[in-house]
């Protein structure tokens, strides 16, 4: 459809029709059986709003859509389409590994894929738009949804929200097996106080546009079509209400000019912080900030109409959000096909396809991060006898917390694939622990966990556990967080593994000293104390579908874990947030016993594990930098040669680093500003080159502008973000 005739389309509808193409419901009142009877009617949901509503969320599987497309169009009065929304955040049914996961390869064209066949799958069911990439900066790992997020680095995350971006939406968005990506959460939702979910957020605006807002503009340079809401308040003002930042940063600055729909129920949320005092103030809010869509609370539905009315908002202002809202179902085909891809066929060939299943598998083994290999005791040698110990060894709930319509039973646990390629008089199996323990029931998004074993069958597991321990060479321990400890709503003051899996580790230690840790999470956890103690941690996240495959050929060495860190690890809680580019201090620490310096009395200032940091199977070293300059001011070129000193082959991440050494503002102690990925043999070596320029050496100065200034810099490039290779240059007045 041409613009044009968009226009009179808009100009054709009634009011009532225009308000409800910004109103989004839950599919479930679509869906056969719902009647406007008990919870429906109490929520005030009238048959009207069903018949004009412009989206649905939560709706999927192409029969059903079709169905209840098709059922929409013959009441709605301009046969305008539905959208159909979901979070399809790390795979659809074939399910990646958790976001957090996948920016620990380092490779965001990995994610691109994965994005992509994600998108394939989610079309071929029927959803039109995906509630992804997450582009909110993380560094407190309290906070559950850092998960969802690919790291506390602003230009790695950068690089992963601009690759899932196009990999959701390809290159045209009216292609059938392309989904609209929507990022989110507008903005800074990454940084809440205490780590605690949906909880306020306070920076300064230098913070702000420094290290948070980057990523976002990332996305809407990618063509993001959509951008979401966050619910926290930010300095104050809660972000669906937030004009300033929704019509000034995003709209003008950023140049988005897609749909900004909200997150789910937040506008009715503008009461519960405080800044309205009713519901048509916080639709009044909401509107003059530009929120197109208002996700399920209904105010738009139930205030918009009468406020216009009464001239406390103008129906330009409305007009405007709509022609969006339909600016993306047509940019998306419906107008052509309401239908889109749809298509039970194309459903049941690329759901869990065997090509999809491979790119898991592949995406999973890059994600591994091996944080302790002592004595080499990785790769396993296949001789010897080796026993699976812990609740993750035969538990198919590693899909993470957002994955709710991938189905465990189609994941792969670590026993189902050992079993196919471990000799089975070597190996031995056995659960040794629950994973929380007993009286304990979580929920979330639909699911449940609990664990009801009585104490007998807990110590029969245990008893089974240590004395296949005695009889191994090594012990494997799974252990780790259960799935719906991290995601959305699961904030943990205590970021250790359940003190159940604890006891455990302890025991078997007691008869076993040679243990390999198999670490499933979906945040940095304090493992310090087993991390002392076991020989080797390998770290899988919460690695998908096809992660015990990818698991057991790290770990018999068919393939090599080459994954870093996107987060560092603390040495305990007391530390977060923390990060390694942090701002210098006047009274630095030293690493001695000086008290009057900025370090804690009980602790090491650094953390355990530090962003960037990751082993291989081999060792790479790393020529000191050869620094060659550029016609153009600021223009520095860095190489390295790169050295595999191991017997066998692997995969190194090499890492620059950058250091504005003084400057009108305190800068970090250094920023991530490249990444190169290399793969050589035994003995092969390599040249990996960087190039720098003016613009790498900007910041957003207290003037509110983006400038670099003349002066020295440092230029660190190795294998993460401590490395100490380290070179001069200096950029030259203009």
């Amino acid at each position: 459809m041409k613009q044009e005739d968009l226009k009179k389309l808009l100009c054709s509808m009634s009011l009532e029709e225009k308000i409800n193409q910004l109103s989004q419901l839950t599919g479930s009142l679509y869906l056969e059986g719902a009647e406007l009877t008990g919870p429906l009617k109490e929520q005030g949901i009238t048959e009207k709003e069903m018949e004009l509503a412009g989206s649905v969320i939560g709706t999927f599987g192409a029969g059903t859509v079709k169905k209840l497309q098709e059922e929409y169009m013959k009441k709605q009065p301009h046969h305008i389409p539905l959208l159909f929304m979901m979070d399809v955040i790390n795979g659809f049914k074939t399910v990646f590994p958790i976001p957090l996961g996948q920016g620990a390869t380092f490779e965001p064209e990995l994610s691109e894929e994965c994005a992509r066949a994600a998108a394939r799958e989610a079309a071929a069911s029927g959803i039109h738009v995906t509630f992804a990439p997450m582009a909110d900066l993380v560094r407190d790992a309290r906070w559950g949804r850092v998960m969802e997020s690919t790291g506390e680095d602003t230009y790695l995350n950068s690089c992963f929200t601009e690759a899932m971006v196009k990999g959701f939406q390809g290159e045209d968005l009216g292609r059938k097996d392309s989904v609209a990506a929507c990022v989110k959460h507008f903005a800074a939702y990454g940084a809440p106080e205490g780590g605690r979910e949906y909880n306020n957020v306070e920076l300064s605006e230098h913070t702000l546009r420094e290290y948070y807002l980057p990523a976002y503009q990332a996305g809407i340079k990618a063509g993001a079509a959509l951008v979401m809401t966050s619910f926290n308040t930010l300095n104050g003002i809660p972000s669906t209400g937030n004009k300033w930042l929704m019509r000034d940063v995003l709209r003008k600055e950023m140049g988005f000019d897609g749909v900004l729909i909200s997150d789910w129920a937040a506008v009715d949320e503008l009461i519960r912080h405080g800044y309205c005092e009713n519901a048509e103030k916080a639709a009044v809010c909401s509107a003059e900030a530009g929120v197109d869509i208002d996700m399920v609370s209904g105010i738009y539905a139930k205030k918009l109409e009468k406020l216009i009315t009464e001239g406390k908002i103008s129906e330009k202002l409305i007009d405007e959000s709509v022609l969006r809202v339909l600016q993306l179902k047509n940019n998306l085909g419906l107008f052509e096909n309401p239908y889109k891809g749809a298509d039970e066929k194309e459903e049941k060939k690329w759901c869990l396809c065997e090509e999809h299943r491979k790119l898991a598998k592949k995406a999973a083994e890059k994600s591994f991060v091996l944080l302790k290999n002592e004595e080499q005791i990785l790769p396993l040698d296949m001789k010897k006898k080796i026993a699976f110990i812990g609740p993750y060894t035969d538990s198919q709930k590693i899909l993470g917390a957002w994955s709710f319509i991938g189905d465990a039973e189609d994941a792969v646990s670590i026993k189902m694939a050992a079993e196919k390629v471990f000799d089975a008089e070597k190996v031995t199996y056995s659960r040794g622990s629950l994973l929380l323990g007993d009286q304990v029931h979580m929920e979330g998004f639909g699911r449940s966990f609990s664990e009801c074993t009585g104490k007998e069958e807990q110590e029969r597991m245990l008893e089974d556990a240590l004395e296949k321990a005695k009889e191994a060479d090594i012990v494997v321990m799974t252990l780790g967080e259960v799935f719906l400890q991290s995601g959305e709503a699961a904030s943990r003051s205590d970021i250790r593994i359940p003190k159940i899996q604890r006891k455990l580790f302890e025991k078997v230690r007691k008869v076993n000293k040679n243990i390999v840790v198999v670490l499933f999470t979906g945040r940095p956890l304090d493992i310090r104390k087993i991390s002392q103690k076991a020989k080797a941690v390998l770290c899988v996240w919460m690695p998908g579908t096809e992660g015990g495959n990818a698991i057991v050929d790290v770990l018999r060495g068919n393939s090599a874990p080459e994954g870093k860190l996107p987060m560092s690890f603390p040495y305990n809680v007391g530390q977060v947030p923390i990060h390694y580019n942090e701002y210098s201090t006047g009274r630095p620490s030293q690493g001695n016993d000086e008290k009057f310096c900025s370090r804690y009395l009980d602790i090491p200032n650094e953390p355990l594990y530090p962003f960037g940091y990751g082993l291989n199977y081999t060792r790479f070293s790393v020529s000191p930098i050869q620094l060659t300059y550029g016609e153009e001011r600021g223009q520095v070129k860095a190489a390295v040669n790169v050295k595999n000193e191991g017997d066998r082959a692997g995969t190194e991440v090499v890492q620059l680093y950058l250091q504005d050494v003084a400057a009108s503002m305190v800068r970090p102690v250094r920023e991530l500003k490249d990444f190169r990925k290399v793969t050589l043999s035994p003995g092969e070596s390599a040249e990996v080159n960087f190039e720098i320029c003016e613009k790498d050496l900007r910041f957003f100065d207290e003037q509110g502008r983006y400038i670099s200034e003349s002066g020295k810099f440092k230029i660190y490039v190795g294998f993460d973000s401590r490395t100490e290779n380290e070179a001069e240059f200096v950029l030259l007045p203009e």
